[in-house]
């Protein structure tokens, strides 16, 4: 945790820093660039003049393997250059660092390819895997997406109609507090991902240079994206709120469920060989339904039943035929992805991948049965009228907690890397079998 407290600093201080110091302008080659053929050298360029520090530019191979020799200085100091050897095919990680004129260590990491696909910037040689830290984060993100898009989606779907001025304030406070969550978390998580590919020291950190991170990777497109789209979900609940007009929340639901698609065109099933729309689709309903389940149980939990007697029943019907649907969606856009990340059975106690699958998929369990029991039990008695159970309440916030658990089992699946999808065997020509 003092880990993620340095960053959040870091991010408070990048605002007061980011004018002073000297800002990398232009790359040779440049970031995630794939070039036909090995460059003589990498080359740096910035809009004021810098010192080259000893080993200002490191150029390594996919192995660790240093591959640059020295670096030069322009007369005018605006630019660094770093001669390199003969580069094969492969991809490369550049780490670089000067002194800026302000007198701060000014640092990045880029990568290119030569005759082949660059590494992404998160993936750079030297970069960190996902940390405990990284994980909480991941999964707080998750809480919020329920928070913000389960919660307009329970007001919307499922209890439409007036609440109560107590009940309303609690929902809108649970919105709240889901939408700046996604904000601030989301701005958290992209700092937790960046620390780890710049590998420096928290005071170089400050000065790093996230552009090629923002720029060059689906990671910091989806950021920017999911960034400026719930900016924009947090006013227009803002402004339902302040002007009671509650139609303000359906551009607020639609948009919030449109952008967290930005981690199903950033993870796994958009990157990994084998991924496609089908698997990006399948990632997207996957996660939405998950949110609207989570978040809807937090509200039915923590908003109607405490603060809305009259309207239980109704609201705990109608819930649960949604849930129903949701539940569908979830099971069938999850066997998909399991199927298609883990095509042989054995890959779930042998791989690390599949050992969290497994814990997810026992968490998904537990949720079913609860949800059976509440669906085929608890739905038909108060469909025939029969009083509220009293220790319904305890259930629907215990089945709250499963789901929050599995979204951070999810947290942890989205930040472990999928095994090698192995290449099919090609079918043996006649040319193949006559051979010796």
């Amino acid at each position: 945790m003092r880990r993620l407290l340095l960053v959040t600093v870091a991010a408070l201080a990048f605002p007061a820093a980011a004018s002073a110091h000297a800002t990398l302008t232009r790359t040779s080659p440049a970031f995630a660039e794939r070039l036909a053929r090995a460059p003589a050298s990498v080359q740096l360029r910035f809009d004021q003049s810098v010192e080259a520090l000893p080993d200002a530019i490191r150029v390594y191979d996919t192995e660790g393997r240093l591959v640059s020799r020295g670096t030069l200085t322009s007369p005018q100091k605006l630019s660094v250059d770093a001669p390199v050897h003969r580069l094969p095919r492969g991809g490369y990680t550049v780490r670089w660092r000067v002194l800026s004129a302000d007198g701060h260590v000014v640092s990045g990491v880029f990568t290119f390819g030569v005759r082949h696909r660059a590494p992404p910037a998160t993936e750079a040689f030297g970069a960190g895997g996902p940390t405990t830290g990284e994980h909480v984060v991941r999964w707080l993100y998750f809480l919020a997406l329920a928070l913000v898009a389960g919660g307009l989606g329970f007001r919307l779907l499922v209890v439409r109609g007036p609440l109560g001025p107590a009940a309303q304030r609690r929902f809108y406070r649970l919105l709240a507090l889901g939408s700046v969550g996604a904000l601030e978390v989301g701005i958290l998580a992209f700092l937790l991902r960046a620390e780890d590919a710049l590998q420096l020291p928290f005071v170089d950190f400050l000065y790093g240079d996230l552009s090629p991170l923002a720029s060059g990777t689906r990671f910091g497109a989806a950021f920017v994206a999911m960034t400026l789209g719930f900016a924009l979900v947090s006013a227009l609940i803002f402004l339902a709120w302040l002007t009671d007009r509650e139609r303000l929340l359906w551009p607020a639901f639609l948009l919030a469920l449109g952008f967290a698609s930005g981690l199903s065109l950033s993870g796994h099933s958009a990157a990994d060989v084998g991924s496609g729309w089908a698997s990006q689709l399948a990632d997207w309903l996957h996660l939405a339904a998950a949110t609207l389940w989570v978040g809807g149980l937090l509200q039915l939990a923590f908003v109607i039943w405490p603060l809305e007697p009259g309207m239980r029943r109704r609201a705990f019907l109608r819930f649960s035929r949604l849930a129903t649907l949701l539940i569908v969606v979830l099971l069938g856009a999850g066997v998909y992805l399991s199927v298609l990340r883990l095509p042989r059975l054995a890959d779930l106690w042998s791989e690390r991948y599949g050992e969290v699958l497994l814990v997810k998929l026992a968490l998904v369990g537990l949720a079913l049965l609860w949800g059976a029991a509440h669906h085929f039990l608890v739905r038909p008695a108060l469909e025939r009228g029969a009083p509220l159970f009293a220790r319904l309440p305890h259930s629907l916030a215990a089945e709250s907690a499963v789901g929050m658990a599995i979204l951070l089992a999810a947290a942890v699946l989205v930040d472990s890397k999928p095994p090698p999808q192995r290449p099919a065997q090609q079918p043996l020509t006649r040319s193949d079998a006559a051979a010796p």
